[in-house]
Order: C-alpha cells, then sequence, then structure tokens
C-alpha cells in the first residue's frame, strides 16, 4: 500500500512536471499572422483540376500579371490572392461551360523577388528585398534602413502603393508613436504590412 501510494504521488509529480512549463510559457504574438500573399508579376505557379490532369501546368506569371491556360487562354491572376485565384479560375472553366464543378489548386513553387523602396530621411535609403512567404512591417523596414535623421519626420511616413487596376494609393503611417509605443494608435497603423513595390518616404521635419 505504501509502495502503491508513493507511485502514484511520483506520476502525479511528472505529470505535474511536464505540463507546468507549456501552460505558463507566455503566449508569442506574431506581427505577421495577418500577412496574406498576392501573386506577383514572375512567380512561378502549379494551377492543377481535380481528376482533370490533361488542365494541369505550371508557369510563370508574365508582365502583365496574366497565364495562358489550357481551353481558357490568358487569364489576370496578378494581384490576386491564391484563393482569389483559384475562384477566379473555378469561375472561368464554369462560365466558358468547360467544366460543370472544377475543383482548382493554385501552389506557388517559385516566389519571384519581392522588393520596397525607402528614400527621405532615413540612414540608409534603398531598395530591400523582402522575406519569402512574409513581409514587413514599415517599423521594421525604417529599422533596417537605419531609422529616422534627427531632421525627419517619423510621425508622418508615406507609403505609396500601385494597385492592381494601376492607379496610385498614398498611406500615411506615424512611425514615430509605433516605434515609442504610445497609446491611442490608429489601428490601421499597427496592422500595416508593406507590399512588393511599396515606395515608402520618411520626409524632412520642418525646423
Amino acid at each position: 500500500m505504501k509502495t502503491s501510494r508513493k507511485f502514484v504521488i511520483f506520476l502525479t509529480a511528472l505529470v505535474i512536471g511536464n505540463l507546468l512549463p507549456a501552460q505558463t510559457q507566455p503566449a508569442v504574438k506574431s506581427e505577421k499572422k495577418s500577412y496574406v500573399h498576392t501573386l506577383s508579376l514572375a512567380d512561378r505557379v502549379r494551377i492543377g483540376v481535380f481528376q482533370e490532369d490533361e488542365l494541369t501546368t505550371t508557369q510563370r506569371i508574365d508582365a502583365r500579371g496574366k497565364i495562358n491556360l489550357p481551353l481558357l487562354g490568358e487569364i489576370a491572376l496578378g494581384g490576386m490572392t491564391v484563393v482569389e485565384a483559384q475562384a477566379a479560375i473555378e469561375n472561368a472553366y464554369k462560365e466558358g461551360r468547360f467544366l460543370r464543378n472544377p475543383q482548382v489548386t493554385v501552389n506557388v513553387e517559385e516566389y519571384a523577388i519581392r522588393e520596397v523602396s525607402i528614400q527621405g530621411q532615413v540612414g540608409n535609403p534603398g531598395r530591400y528585398q523582402l522575406p519569402i512567404e512574409s513581409t514587413w512591417t514599415v517599423v521594421e523596414l525604417v529599422t533596417k534602413a537605419g531609422g529616422v535623421k534627427d531632421i525627419g519626420k517619423g510621425n508622418s511616413v508615406t507609403i505609396t502603393r500601385i494597385l492592381p487596376d494601376g492607379s496610385k494609393k498614398v498611406f500615411t503611417v506615424d512611425v514615430d508613436s509605433l516605434i515609442k509605443g504610445k497609446k491611442g494608435n490608429k489601428e490601421d497603423d499597427n496592422n500595416f504590412l508593406l507590399q512588393a513595390g511599396d515606395n515608402v518616404y520618411v520626409p524632412e521635419r520642418l525646423i
């Protein structure tokens, strides 16, 4: 009986010892969780259609953002997410009455080099290559570029982005407040992630 009680106590201590570290470790919040890859020019993609092997193809997205698919011909995928591209191809096969209920998969087999540029009042202006299957926040890019100079206006950093339709959109982010961790930051600033081709500019602060 005594031996049995000691054994139970030993097992209990062992279980608690294994569980506690996992339970007490703080959750690590990733800033990249909200990043969704959009298909870029020169991405090499594999398109497959379930039970339609002859329609499977692997191609690079051309300079116009298009690929050439069996039966369909040219279709624009540049600027779409993988999910959006799958839906677009499925709809094209259905609308063209080639397939009744196509199930399309799109996989990126090789990512194109994705770059952003930063100019203005930072330590090391220039072009920077984004990491594969991820991206940076504006703060991360500014930090990698040597930070905002003393004469830089870090609370009015602009990001110019070319949209899929060719139009431009300009965003303004208060990088100073994000770096200093000030309360009251706009939620959009906290969650703003860079995309390939973005042009970041740090203006000069008027003295």
